[in-house]
Order: C-alpha cells, then sequence, then structure tokens
C-alpha cells in the first residue's frame, strides 16, 4: 500500500481508527474476499463519523482516486447479499 486513507486530523483517535477500518474492509473485498456483515458493520461506523452523504462522496472519490478501490461499489455488493456472504469484487 502506497497511499494515504483520506481522513480528518479533528477526529478522535477511536473515529480515525474506526473509518481505517472501513477502508480496509474494502481493501479486503478487493484482495481477498471479505463477509458482507463485516463491511456493513464498518459501513454503518463510517457513517456515524460522516453522516453527510456529500462528505462520505467526497471519502469515497478520494479513496478510490488513492487506492483504486471503490467504496460504493463494495457498500451495494454487501447490501445486496446475506450477511454471512463473503463477497468479492
Amino acid at each position: 500500500m502506497n497511499y494515504s486513507y483520506p481522513i480528518e486530523e479533528t477526529w478522535s483517535k477511536e473515529e480515525i481508527a474506526d473509518v481505517v477500518r472501513f477502508y480496509e474492509r474494502v481493501e479486503s473485498a478487493y484482495e481477498v474476499g471479505v463477509k458482507a456483515k463485516s463491511v456493513l458493520d464498518a459501513y454503518e461506523r463510517f457513517k456515524q463519523i460522516v453522516p453527510s452523504k456529500s462528505e462520505e462522496k467526497t471519502y469515497f472519490r478520494s479513496f478510490e482516486k488513492n487506492s483504486g478501490y471503490a467504496s460504493f461499489k463494495v457498500v451495494q455488493k454487501a447490501r445486496k447479499v446475506d450477511e454471512n456472504t463473503q463477497i468479492k469484487c
């Protein structure tokens, strides 16, 4: 990994860790596969930290630009399957 995660310096350490955890789930969905529930749980926490849809889109675009991984695609795929299903993009 040769990129940085889009985060805010104003977030608490816990919030930063939770947002990074979400990005890691997205990476896992592309690299090895991940349980849909794991993605959805991490996304739910992400939304508590970033409740604005426009801000979410900004973070998702920045993460995709840096990593090549589309967060929205992963979340959409996780929503369409049973939570115990392993997803891979």
